[in-house]
């Protein structure tokens, strides 16, 4: 028999492993089996950002190779909800309070980061797309199978 194999993801959410907001984010994440987590902090995520935007800005990211597309900021966020599910009034409010959110979070954590103004959706750029399969073997699992507690 043979072992079964994990499966590739094709989405990986950067984010702030300190941050509530960001960790309730990945928490949303366990229904989607092909999305992984990343730390911010981690090289791999880091190397990633710096090929995508010639920087490796601080905010919340979802990247999906499939759809090579970079969610950033506020368009992560609401892309994230989307996937999850969540319902569209959730959505609205994580949308248009994100930059709350993250003033927020940045004056509670004591980060010295800067929150950087991206907050759209971006062509996954080829260095980034070089990169995607290293981030990917970094990321960990948020998906919990049916069945488990």
């Amino acid at each position: 028999m043979t072992e079964p194999t994990t499966p590739q993801f094709t989405g990986i959410l950067l984010y702030d492993g300190d941050c509530p907001f960001c960790s309730a984010a990945s928490t949303a994440m366990r229904q989607l089996e092909a999305v992984g987590i990343v730390p911010w902090e981690e090289p791999a995520a880091q190397a990633f950002l710096d090929a995508q935007f010639g920087e490796a800005p601080f905010a919340l990211f979802f990247a999906d190779i499939e759809a090579e597309t970079v969610w950033a900021g506020r368009a992560a966020a609401s892309e994230l909800c989307e996937r999850a599910g969540i319902p569209v009034l959730v959505r609205d409010i994580v949308d248009e309070n994100y930059e709350r959110f993250a003033d927020a979070i940045q004056s509670v954590s004591g980060t010295d980061h800067e929150i950087d103004p991206y907050h759209d959706a971006y062509p996954l750029a080829d260095d980034a797309a070089a990169l995607f399969d290293d981030l990917a073997s970094n990321a960990n699992r948020t998906h919990i199978p049916t069945g488990s507690n």
